[in-house]
């Protein structure tokens, strides 16, 4: 595998900027070539990366995958196999990755964007890596898929927020996996509530409390890197814990009620049942309250503990109803009783697989160009400000969060030693 010194990351991203922003292939926004063909790369091959090309290849016809990238050669092996397969192999012909498209290591999707011109991009890799992923493709001139969160720390924020401003400059256009926004029933809703339906909002509720999830046991050839990856969920660096992994979803929906973020946030949260070792150091439980500069509140809670209560949804209060939503439906309540209910119709279609046709129909100039980088970074900064809060036990203002010098980037990338870090305690551990 190639390592590089986190300066020698940074560098070469910076290399890569100066040496593509105006590829010869990709002056102005790329376009739809050979008709409607549309050349994807997928940068991070792991679930999401795979899911995510299976709906890019379902979206349109004319979507094919000609190059692949990720840290693990196996992961990007398997990823090829499952998109062969899928469907009784129905979508193989349209993937056309040879050895010389597969990029492995560190640097992978740097030497993928040097050496393949493609439509667009899809960035998968764990969280930790979306922006200096997000900064090489806009900098390269690709249009870009690429999941949430954006970043783990406030300074990958800005980060995303500077080249999301290239990114509008060099009309590229640009989705999150905030799927929310793409589906019908939520569309349907905020529509409403936009109309007056629920009256002035005044407070919001929002969940993501589930069971437990996935990890990979460690075996002896694993570096303390390799096992960090491969476990990405439970490591604040790679992942942001799940109140950035997951919470996010709710966060973005409130934050898309209220029409921007939010002015403060106080938590707390600790680590109670996911307490071995191979959970790494995150949390498993947050609640976290957040005040709006209109002056409404969000208690938020977020939970990773099995055997418990489930509920992932949001509530908005206002002045004449509440809006109740989650995935698949949503529905306007009005009177105590909820007598009077108005329900949003089914979805056409799943919202996972409407990103990427929404996203499509932009690149190819069939709508208005999509531009989500810098609400998804609002979001993501709004779940980071809660984890902040609740690591330290402090009251965390926006400008605190989005001026922090917080940078959770480990020194080297390379598979070697790197120490799991200490359990956040509140009342000690230091607010950045």
């Amino acid at each position: 595998m190639n390592h590089l010194t986190r300066r020698t990351f940074v560098k070469t991203a910076a290399a890569l900027s100066a040496a593509t922003a105006i590829p010869a292939f990709a002056i102005g926004a790329p376009r739809a070539r050979r008709g409607d063909e549309l050349r994807l790369a997928v940068i991070g091959c792991g679930g999401r990366g795979t899911g995510a090309a299976v709906d890019a290849l379902s979206a349109d016809p004319g979507v094919r995958i000609v190059a692949m990238a990720d840290v693990f050669p196996d992961r990007l092996a398997g990823s090829l196999k499952a998109l062969e397969g899928h469907d009784e192999g129905v979508m193989k012909e349209r993937l056309d990755v040879p050895e010389s498209r597969r990029f492995t290591g560190f640097d992978a999707y740097r030497e993928l964007l040097d050496a393949v011109e493609v439509d667009y991009v899809i960035l998968a890799t764990p969280p930790h890596f979306r922006p200096i992923h997000f900064e090489a493709a806009v900098d390269a001139g690709r249009h870009v898929f690429m999941e949430k969160p954006v970043a783990v720390d406030p300074a990958g924020v800005r980060r995303v927020l500077a080249a999301a401003e290239r990114a509008d400059a060099r009309g590229l256009s640009v989705v999150t996996g905030t799927q929310r926004r793409h589906e019908d029933c939520y569309l349907a809703a905020m529509e409403r509530v936009r109309e007056g339906a629920i009256g002035a909002v005044v407070s919001a509720r929002a969940y993501w409390n589930q069971g437990s999830l996935w990890h990979h046991a460690r075996t002896p050839e694993y570096t303390d890197m390799e096992w960090q990856l491969r476990n990405w969920l439970y490591f604040t660096w790679l992942s942001g814990d799940h109140i950035c992994e997951q919470h996010i979803h709710n966060l973005d929906v409130i934050n898309w009620v209220m029409g921007g973020p939010p002015a403060k946030a106080m938590g707390m949260g600790g680590r109670e049942v996911r307490t071995g070792p191979e959970f790494g150091h995150i949390f498993d439980h947050f609640a976290i309250e957040y005040e709006y500069p209109s002056g409404a509140h969000l208690l938020g809670m977020a939970r990773q503990i099995p055997g418990c209560a489930d509920r992932v949804m949001e509530i908005v209060h206002g002045t004449e109803g509440q809006m109740r939503s989650g995935h698949g439906w949503a529905e306007i309540r009005k009177g105590g009783d909820g007598s009077d209910t108005w329900k949003a119709p089914a979805d056409r279609r799943s919202p996972y697989l409407q990103e990427h046709v929404d996203l499509i129909a932009s690149i190819k100039g069939g709508r208005p160009r999509l531009s989500e980088a810098k609400v998804t970074a609002e979001s993501t900064l709004t779940a980071i400000m809660g984890r902040m809060s609740a690591y330290t036990g402090k009251e965390v203002t926006w400008e605190q969060a989005m001026t922090s010098k917080l940078d959770l980037s480990p020194e080297a990338y390379e598979f070697g030693p790197l120490p799991t870090p200490e359990v956040a305690v509140p009342g000690r551990t230091p607010l950045i």
